[in-house]
């Protein structure tokens, strides 16, 4: 029986024109940026169609988005969230930028825990803000030594500051425990730096693995996360994104809610809300060939990249490999994609940490991923 992500052959996915099947040309495959090969929800389908049917496509209104949103953290994750503390906008990256615009001064310091999500330092730059790297471990987890060591200097330049965290992690796929989320959460309230946290992968958890929002610790009251539905459900395409805070955050909500702001499109509101409310069985679809994917990469690396290694991640369908002992230098991923027409995504771009791996995306058919690694292996 066809699955969400083996429902498409090569070929059809070839007529895709989004950024995934279109960066490259038809001789490369490409396994890069955060897109599955996945059907799209029945729930979301069925909304989207019947508001273009009735030609419901005017201005976003209202906070449905919220009201989802809270229902679904509720049920998946006992995540008590009230609607009234949560704004929509139209995507994480631009939620997390108007955040540090409107909490932090110009110079300010911006944690981050690299090698994390390259966007973030983009984000930080494009703010005039000033970025303080705080490692991970050689596991991928926080380190309470680094973090201190970074909220010192942070501290030290007197501009107050924010840590910016990628919750589960991307890349390396670590869910943060809440012993590992109680640690820089007391360390941030020590050193009076804020934390903002993207959890935009928490619906990917993988089985034996339970997600912790930064909202559940008590110790990060005034905590903010920005998240949306859009790269569980695949829908990058439809933006959508909400900022949710707890109640010692209303005032900088009701400071942002008098302020022009970029709201999500109408017809994304309804596609992430019609997720939320009716995708359950799909997402546990997806979940399920994750889960399988994530395992078979385990044996793909054995079998095409003898040297690597990889720990099946605990979350996310995006692989993080480590090539160093391979001999292809701090990029081997522009070695896989001249030598063995594969495109996977540069490690180094996720800053310090990140030299000498590769992030692969691993939201595709068996098949496809089986493929990408024997193209890989002909750069050895």
């Amino acid at each position: 029986m066809a699955t969400p992500f083996t429902t498409y052959s090569l070929d059809q996915l070839r007529t895709r024109t989004s950024a995934k099947w279109r960066q490259y040309g038809p001789d490369v495959l490409p396994l890069w940026v955060a897109e599955m090969d996945s059907t799209i929800a029945p729930s979301v389908a069925e909304a989207v169609n019947a508001a273009l049917t009735e030609g419901d496509t005017g201005y976003a209104h209202g906070d449905a988005y919220g009201e989802a949103f809270a229902e679904y953290s509720k049920r998946h994750w006992d995540l008590n969230v009230d609607p009234a503390y949560t704004l929509p906008v139209i995507d994480v990256i631009r939620g997390l930028t108007s955040v540090i615009l409107e909490l932090t001064e110009p110079g300010a310091p911006i944690v981050l825990t690299p090698p994390v999500y390259y966007p973030f330092a983009m984000i930080v730059g494009g703010t005039g803000r000033t970025v303080v790297n705080a490692p991970l471990t050689a596991e991928g987890r926080f380190d309470a030594e680094s973090l201190e060591k970074a909220f010192t200097e942070a501290a030290a330049l007197g501009k107050g500051g924010m840590v910016l965290i990628s919750n589960p992690h991307n890349p390396g796929g670590a869910v943060h425990t809440r012993e590992e989320l109680t640690m820089l959460a007391t360390l941030a309230a020590k050193y009076r730096i804020r934390i903002l946290s993207d959890e935009i992968h928490a619906p990917l958890t993988m089985p034996g693995y339970t997600f912790i929002s930064i909202l559940d610790i008590p110790e990060a009251a005034d905590a903010i996360v920005v998240t949306s539905a859009s790269k569980s459900y695949n829908l990058a395409g439809l933006k959508a994104a909400l900022i949710v805070t707890n109640p010692a955050s209303s005032e900088f909500v009701r400071s942002m809610k008098s302020k022009y702001l970029e709201g999500p499109s109408h017809l994304g509101t309804i596609a992430h809300v019609a997720a939320l409310n009716g995708g359950d069985q799909w997402l546990a679809d997806v979940n399920k060939d994750i889960d399988r994917n994530r395992h078979l990469v385990t044996e793909l690396v054995t079998t095409f990249l003898p040297g690597a290694k990889y720990t099946p991640v605990e979350a996310t369908y995006l692989a993080w490999v480590d090539c160093r002992d391979l001999g292809l230098g701090d990029d081997p991923g522009q070695v896989f994609l001249e030598k063995g027409k594969v495109a996977f995504s540069s490690g180094h771009v996720f800053g310090p940490g990140g030299e000498g791996h590769i992030r692969v995306n691993m939201g595709t058919s068996p098949e496809i991923l089986t493929e990408a690694f024997r193209r890989a292996s002909l750069a050895l």
